[in-house]
């Protein structure tokens, strides 16, 4: 049973991040049947922190607390500072009695320089995934999730996904009510659904650097809603249907079909935040036809279907 929670701050710590976790485990709403957390900041030497806002944190204790904790959090700091080696020490020895490890978003990066992410599937904010596998090449980085849990550990992305990674350790210790109704106390959803491609922004469709195929793609990204076949992208490029796929991979990285329906998704993406048209329309409008096509090719790409990514981006909806 989780009963104690230490906190590790370094310093450029996220305010943010780090508060989610004092909101769900350092708030005493035990008088409302809530369960309760010893709860420990702590620091490498108990002295005050610099947060990333600018302003000193000052921790409960140093790192004492991590020593016994049954649930161990590293709330975001600045991945690109090496952590000192008394932190890295009291993480291993944390993971070696099996406490619990939860990282929000970069504090990713301090589970990894500990050693403790090899072999284990694990996330962090998608701006960080491709930096983290680099460093950690024995990691399993799901880029899509707002949070994986592999067993003791469990790792989120950013900001906010640290919230559901949070309820979502509250619902394995104390049941979907509780997290349930912790979830209404904090105004949040208790279980969102989707990854994280959907919060990733959607840049503008163009053409890749592509010399030869240039021409013709330009041309494709002016007729998207169009059915277009690769023997005619072929025919426009002069080229035999083989002699052109081989080339658009050469000069792209991944197939004809791929590379329109990822252009469609991404156009489809930008009016479903941009306009009022129907998720109909919007398909008809993208090259996918009708709907059916656009929520099959949308949820494989984005993580959520194409009307939960309106609701989610709908205050970004302009007339259009």
């Amino acid at each position: 049973m989780l009963r104690s929670v230490a906190v590790i701050a370094l310093d450029n710590v996220a305010p943010f991040e780090l508060g989610v976790l004092a909101e769900v485990f350092g708030t005493d709403r035990t008088a409302d049947g809530f369960p309760g957390y010893r709860f420990h900041v702590c620091s490498p030497d108990g002295r005050p922190v610099r947060t990333s806002s600018g302003f000193d944190l000052v921790p409960h204790a140093d790192l004492g607390p991590v020593e016994d904790a049954d649930l161990v959090a590293v709330p975001a700091h600045d991945r690109r500072v090496t952590p000192p080696e008394p932190v890295l020490a009291a993480l291993r020895r944390a993971g070696a009695r099996g406490a619990r490890l939860l990282s929000v978003c970069s504090g990713a990066f301090l589970l990894g320089a500990a050693g403790l992410l090899d072999d284990r599937e694990c996330t962090t904010h998608w701006r960080f995934v491709d930096e983290l596998q680099r460093l950690h090449p024995r990691a399993r980085v799901r880029c899509n999730s707002l949070y994986v849990a592999d067993g003791p550990l469990l790792t989120s992305a950013g900001t906010a996904a640290g919230i559901d990674a949070c309820l979502h350790l509250v619902r394995q210790e104390h049941g979907s009510a509780t997290a349930t109704r912790l979830a209404r106390r904090m105004v949040v959803p208790p279980h969102r659904d989707g990854g994280q491609a959907q919060f990733v922004e959607a840049p503008i469709p163009k053409a890749p650097e592509a010399p030869t195929l240039e021409p013709v793609l330009e041309w494709l990204m002016g007729h998207l809603s169009r059915t277009v076949t690769v023997d005619e992208l072929a025919a426009r490029a002069g080229m035999a249907p083989r002699t052109f796929a081989r080339r658009f991979r050469a000069e792209t990285g991944t197939t004809p079909h791929d590379w329109m329906t990822n252009q469609r998704v991404l156009l489809a993406r930008r009016l479903l935040e941009e306009t009022h048209l129907s998720v109909e329309e919007v398909a008809q409008r993208a090259g996918f036809g009708d709907a059916a096509a656009l929520r099959h090719h949308f949820t494989r790409r984005v993580g959520t279907t194409p009307q939960g990514y309106r609701t989610t981006f709908r205050d970004r909806v302009q007339v259009a």
